[in-house]
C-alpha cells in the first residue's frame, strides 16, 4: 500500500522528491527518441540512402501516434504478476523498461547500411516501447503533482527529455566518431539500464484506481468507451482536437528532414554534434523555463498563442541555413533559435494537454491528445523526404513554415469560444 503524498508547499517543491524523479523520468523518456529519430536518420544518411527512405522512417515512430490504442490496458489492467504490488503505474514501467532496453541493444547492433530492414525493425520496436513507457510516465506526472504544481513538473521534465537528447543526439554523435556508431548506441542502452532504478526510487501516486468490472464488454467500456465519450462530449471537442493534430505540422515537416539537410550541405559529424550540443541545451533550457513563466503569468491559452506564433516565425531560420552553402554560423544559429522556441511552446503546449484530461482517465486520454500531436510527424512527416527531393530545400522549409498556420488560427477560435480552464474544476463541462 503506498502511502499518501501530500501537496509539497510552493517555497519546498524543489526539495520535493517528485520533483528530481521527474526530471530523472525526462531523461529515460528523451534517451530513446532519437535512436529511432535524428541520429539513426544521420546513421542512414551517412550510409547513402535515399532521401525519400530516411523520411519514411518517420513511420517507424507511428508507435507515439497510436499509443492510445493500448493506453487503456495500462490504466485500466493491473501490472503482471509480482510487478502489481509496486502499484499500477510503477508496475508497468518495470514490465516495460527492460524491454525498451533490449530493444536499444538490438539497433545497436544492427547494420543499416547493409541490412536496413534488420536496423529499421530494432527502431520501431524502440519507438513501441519508448511510447509504452510515456504513456505510464505521462500518467505518473499527471497524477504525483496538484494542478498549481503541473507546470514546474513539465519543466523539469522537459529539462531531463532535453538533456537526454543531448547524450543520445550530439553525444552519440560526436562518440560515433572515436568508438563508431555500435558503441555509442551501447552505450546510450547502458543509461537506459538505469530507468527501474528511477521508478524504484518513485513514489507511487496515492490515486485510488477503479476496479475494473468482470465481463469483457464492460472492460472494453470502461477501458476505452467511457474515456473517448466523456473528452467527445465536451464543447469544441472537434476544433480542440483538430488544433492537438495540427500544431506540430510545420515543426514536424521541418525536423524530419534536418540529418540529411545537414549531410546535404557538407557538414560533418563534429559541427552536428557542437550546433546540437550544450548551447542548444542552455537555449532549450531558457524556452521552457520561459515558456513556463509565460504560462504562470498570461494562462495557458494565451501563451500557447504567443509561443506558438514565436515556433512558426522561428522556423524561418531554415530559409536562411538552406541558402547558407553550408555556414557553420548559419548552422549554430538556426539550431539554437529553433531550440528555444521549440522550448517555449513545449511548456505551454504540455501545459495545455495535461489540463484537458479528466482525472478518472489520465493514461487514457492524455496519451489520446499526446498521439494526436504526433500524427502529423508520423504521417505526413513520413513523406517529407519526397517532396523535399522534389521541390528543394528551400521550398520545401518555406512549406514547412506555412503548414504551421492552420494551427494558430484554430488556437484564435479555442481562445474567444472554448478557453482553457485553469484549474480541473473549471474544465469545461460536457455540452
Amino acid at each position: 500500500m503506498s502511502r499518501p503524498i501530500r501537496p509539497a508547499p510552493s517555497d519546498r517543491l524543489f526539495s520535493d522528491r517528485r520533483i528530481w524523479v521527474m526530471a530523472a523520468y525526462g531523461l529515460m523518456s528523451g534517451l530513446p527518441l532519437p535512436l529511432s529519430g535524428f541520429t539513426f536518420r544521420l546513421w542512414l544518411s551517412e550510409g547513402h540512402l535515399s532521401l525519400g527512405l530516411i523520411g519514411l522512417t518517420a513511420n517507424i515512430g507511428l508507435a507515439y501516434a497510436l499509443k492510445f490504442l493500448w493506453a487503456p490496458l495500462l490504466d485500466q489492467v493491473r501490472p503482471p504478476g509480482p510487478l502489481a504490488r509496486f502499484g499500477r503505474r510503477r508496475g508497468w514501467l518495470l514490465a516495460i523498461q527492460p524491454v525498451l532496453v533490449g530493444a536499444a541493444v538490438l539497433l545497436a547492433l544492427s547494420h543499416p547500411e547493409a541490412a536496413p530492414a534488420g536496423a529499421l525493425a530494432a527502431a520501431a520496436l524502440v519507438a513501441f516501447a519508448s511510447a509504452s513507457q510515456d504513456i505510464v510516465i505521462d500518467a505518473w506526472r499527471i497524477e504525483s503533482f496538484p494542478p498549481r504544481h503541473q507546470g514546474a513538473a513539465m519543466a523539469s521534465y522537459v529539462w531531463g527529455y532535453r538533456v537526454a537528447l543531448l547524450i543520445s543526439g550530439a553525444g552519440a554523435i560526436k562518440a560515433a566518431d572515436v568508438i563508431g556508431w555500435h558503441g555509442a548506441l551501447l552505450v546510450v542502452a547502458g543509461l537506459l539500464a538505469l530507468a527501474p532504478l528511477v521508478t524504484l526510487l518513485a513514489p507511487e501516486p496515492d490515486v485510488a484506481h477503479r476496479p475494473a468490472p468482470a465481463r469483457l464488454a464492460e472492460r472494453l467500456s470502461a477501458a476505452i468507451v467511457e474515456p473517448l465519450r466523456e473528452m467527445l462530449g465536451r464543447r469544441g471537442a472537434a476544433t480542440i482536437l483538430g488544433f492537438v493534430a495540427l500544431f506540430k505540422l510545420g515543426e514536424a515537416m521541418a525536423g524530419v528532414m534536418t540529418a540529411p539537410l545537414y549531410t546535404h550541405l557538407g557538414f560533418n559529424r563534429a559541427a552536428i554534434a557542437v550546433a546540437n550540443g550544450p548551447f542548444s541545451l542552455a537555449a532549450t533550457f531558457a524556452g521552457t523555463a520561459l515558456g513556463a513563466w509565460l504560462v504562470a503569468r498570461l494562462g495557458v491559452g494565451r501563451s500557447l498563442l504567443l509561443t506558438g506564433w514565436v515556433q512558426t516565425v522561428a522556423m524561418g531560420m531554415y530559409l536562411w541555413l538552406a541558402a547558407s552553402a553550408g555556414n557553420h554560423h548559419a548552422l549554430f544559429a538556426t539550431v539554437i533559435t529553433e531550440a528555444f522556441a521549440e522550448g517555449m511552446a513545449d511548456a505551454a503546449f504540455i501545459t495545455y494537454l495535461s489540463g484537458l484530461c479528466s482525472p478518472a482517465f489520465t493514461a487514457t486520454q492524455y496519451a489520446l491528445l499526446s498521439s494526436l500531436a504526433a500524427v502529423a510527424l508520423r504521417t505526413v512527416g513520413g513523406l517529407s523526404g519526397f517532396l523535399a527531393q522534389a521541390v528543394g530545400w528551400t521550398e520545401f522549409y518555406a512549406i514547412a513554415m506555412f503548414a504551421a498556420l492552420p494551427a494558430m488560427l484554430l488556437m484564435l477560435r479555442i481562445l474567444r469560444r472554448y478557453p482553457p480552464a485553469e484549474r480541473p474544476s473549471e474544465r469545461i463541462a460536457p455540452a
